[in-house]
C-alpha cells in the first residue's frame, strides 16, 4: 500500500473512534495489550531479523534501542494497560463560564483527528504511539526507521488484531511501508489526512520537519541535558545523579550530555567523577565514559580536549563534556546558549541558588537534586508518552493524553440573542 493510499484508509476509519465511547476505546486498548503478549514470539523473532541486519552500521548504544526482549514486550502491554486505566480527556470539560446573561460556555477536550508519527529505531514507541492516540481519539499513521520495520509490522500486525476483537477497525493504526525520505515528505504536505505530526528522532529529522511541514507539528527536540555542581552541592549526591543521567541509558533524549562545575568544587569533584565514570567502570568491563574537557577541567583531571561542537552535540553515547564555571549565572548563561531546552539539573543545598537556577534557566523540564533521566510519561504519571515536546506552544515536556486533544467551545442557552 502507498502511503497516500494508507492516508486515505487511516482517514476513512477515524470516525469510527470519534463515535466510541471511554469503555469501548479502553476495551480495545486492553485487547492490543493482550495481542501483544499473545505474539511476543512473533514480535521477538522480527525484532532479532531487526538487530541481525542493523549489527555493523548502527552504533551498539543505538542497538539497544532497537532490541526487545521478553520482559520488554510485556512492558510494552504493561503500558498500553496504563494508558487504558487514565481518564479519557475526550468530552472533559476543561473550563467553564457562566456569563451574566446566562449563557454557559464549556471549554471540552475533542480528539485532533489522525495523528501522524515519524521515529527511527526504538520498536516501543510504535505501541506507546498507537496507544495514546486512541486513547486520545485519534487514529494513527506510523512511520518508524528502516531498522526497526520488522518489528514495527509484527507489533502493528498484534495491536490491529486486538483493535478487531474490540469491534473497532483495524485501520485506525495504519504502518508506513516507505521507510526512505520520501514517505517522510508525503506526511509532512499530507494537508487533509493529517491533524497533527509529531517527530521523534534525531536533530536532524527534526529540522527536517520543521522546515518543510505544511501540517501542524510539535517539535519534539534532541537532548542536550545539562547537570549543574554548584558550590554549596552535597557532591557524593552530586556523583550519583551524573553517574545516573550520563550512563543508565546514554542513548536516549534525556540522558545527561553536559556537566557545568562551579570552580569552588572542581578541584575535589572531578577527580572522583574520573574514577566512578572512567577507572571504575573500566575495571568492572564497562564501557568508560569519555570525558571532554575544557581548559580549566584538563588543568584538574586527563581526558579528551573539548572541540569547538561538543558542548553543542547530542552525544548518545558513553561521552560527556564537562567545562568548569566561575559562577552559577555562568552556567545558566552557558545552558542559555548551549541547551535544546529539554532537560536541565542543578545540585545545590543553597534553596536561593535552586530557585533562581529554575527561575531562569528556560527548558521544558528543571531539576533539583535528582537525575535528568525522570522526564518521561510514565515518570510524570502520564502513562507512555508521545515524545518529549521542547517547543512552547500547546505542548512542553513529555506529551501525554491531555497534549495530544485539542478543544471546542460549546455554549449552552435558552434563547439569547445578541
Amino acid at each position: 500500500m502507498t502511503t497516500q493510499e494508507l492516508l486515505k484508509t487511516v482517514k476513512a476509519a477515524a470516525p469510527a473512534l470519534a463515535e466510541a465511547t471511554t469503555a469501548q476505546k479502553n476495551q480495545a486498548l486492553l485487547a492490543m495489550a493482550a495481542a501483544l503478549e499473545a505474539n511476543c514470539d512473533e514480535i521477538l523473532e522480527a525484532n532479532r531479523r531487526d538487530v541481525a541486519a542493523a549489527q555493523g552500521h548502527i552504533a551498539p548504544v543505538m542497538i539497544d534501542r532497537l532490541a526487545l526482549s521478553r520482559q520488554r514486550v510485556l512492558d510494552m502491554a504493561e503500558g498500553v494497560r496504563q494508558v487504558a486505566a487514565l481518564p479519557d480527556p475526550v468530552g472533559r470539560v476543561r473550563r467553564q463560564v457562566v456569563r451574566p446573561n446566562g449563557l454557559t460556555i464549556d471549554q471540552v477536550g475533542v480528539a485532533m483527528g489522525v495523528v501522524a508519527i515519524i521515529y527511527e529505531s526504538r520498536p516501543n514507541v510504535t505501541s506507546d504511539a498507537a496507544a495514546l492516540a486512541l486513547k486520545a481519539g485519534s487514529a494513527c499513521v506510523l512511520r518508524g526507521g528502516k531498522e526497526a520495520f520488522a518489528s514495527s509490522k509484527a507489533i502493528v500486525s498484534a495491536m490491529q488484531a486486538g483493535l478487531e476483537t474490540a469491534g473497532l477497525p483495524a485501520d485506525l493504526i495504519g504502518l508506513v511501508e516507505d521507510t526512505t525520505r520520501n514517505s517522510a515528505t508525503e506526511l509532512m504536505q499530507a494537508v487533509g489526512y493529517v491533524d497533527l505530526l509529531i517527530p521523534r528522532g534525531g536533530a536532524g529529522l527534526i529540522r527536517a520537519v520543521t522546515e518543510n511541514a505544511k501540517v501542524p507539528c510539535i517539535q519534539t527536540g534532541t537532548g542536550i541535558c545539562h547537570v549543574y555542581v554548584d558550590k554549596a552541592a552535597d557532591l557524593d549526591m552530586a556523583l550519583r545523579i551524573v553517574e545516573n543521567a550520563k550512563t543508565s541509558r546514554p542513548s536516549v533524549c534525556n540522558a545527561e550530555e553536559v556537566l557545568l562545575v562551579h570552580e569552588a568544587v572542581a578541584a575535589e569533584f572531578l577527580p572522583r567523577l574520573k574514577t566512578r565514570l572512567v577507572d571504575d567502570r573500566a575495571a568492572d568491563g564497562k564501557v568508560p565514559v569519555e570525558l571532554r574537557l575544557c581548559p580549566r577541567a584538563a588543568e584538574i583531571i586527563p581526558g579528551e580536549s573539548a572541540g569547538e561542537l561538543d558542548f553543542d552535540t547530542e552525544f548518545l553515547d558513553y561521552i560527556l563534556a564537562v567545562k568548569v564555571v566561575k559562577s552559577l549565572d555562568e552556567a545558566i548563561a552557558h545552558i542559555a546558549q548551549h541547551s535544546t531546552g529539554h532537560s536541565e539539573a542543578i545540585v545545590t543545598a543553597d534553596e536561593q541558588a535552586a530557585a533562581r537556577f529554575t527561575r531562569l534557566v528556560d527548558s521544558a523540564a528543571v531539576y533539583v537534586n535528582c537525575s535528568t533521566r525522570f522526564t518521561d510519561g510514565g515518570e510524570f504519571g502520564l502513562g507512555c508518552e508521545m515524545g518529549i515536546s521542547t517547543q512552547k506552544l500547546h505542548a512542553r515536556g513529555p506529551m501525554g493524553l491531555e497534549e495530544l486533544c485539542t478543544y471546542k467551545y460549546v455554549i449552552r442557552g435558552n434563547g439569547q440573542v445578541r
